[in-house]
């Protein structure tokens, strides 16, 4: 399985957080949280959102962007953007990638997508449309990496219950 990283840029809406961080235990993927955060990470909506998948997290907190860049520079990073020229759907992705979102209101700093503009992705949408929402984003994302991996060390065949 291939390790997926999840980025949030300073998240500002605690549902958000709480719903990628569901979507993160459930694929396996880590989460990395650059502060400064919109909330207390003890905010009871964030909790209520991740639901009882909190303490099955991998994840890991920055103090600044400045942090996180330096200590993964190496990394193969993945910015995602409106303002980005490919498309997700368009790029393999490899092993160890850092799938990078920004806050909701405001998006990634644009001196860091100037200068990484190359891995600048985007999700089509309509274009008298602002954004599409950072959880469902995050989602959209995994899964497509998860995807081009024939959805490697996941359950892909449900099971019912009754019978």
């Amino acid at each position: 399985m291939k390790e997926i990283n999840i980025v949030l840029v300073e998240p500002e809406i605690p549902q958000n957080t709480g719903n990628i961080a569901r979507t993160c235990a459930c694929t396996g993927a880590r989460l990395h949280l650059v502060r400064p955060l919109g909330f207390n990470i003890t905010d009871k909506q964030l909790k209520r959102a991740g639901l009882d998948y909190w303490n099955d997290l991998d994840i890991t907190y920055y103090d600044s962007l400045d942090e996180f860049m330096e200590i993964n520079k190496d990394g193969n990073l993945y910015f995602f953007t409106t303002k980005g020229q490919k498309r997700y759907s368009d790029v393999e992705f490899p092993d160890k990638s850092f799938l990078i979102f920004g806050k909701e209101t405001k998006g990634l700093p644009e001196d860091l997508l100037n200068d990484n503009y190359d891995k600048a992705l985007r999700i089509p949408m309509r274009p008298e449309m602002r954004s599409l929402n950072l959880s469902n984003t995050v989602c959209m994302v995994v899964y497509e990496m998860l995807r081009q991996n024939d959805f490697d060390g996941l359950e892909d065949i449900g099971h019912l219950t009754k019978f």
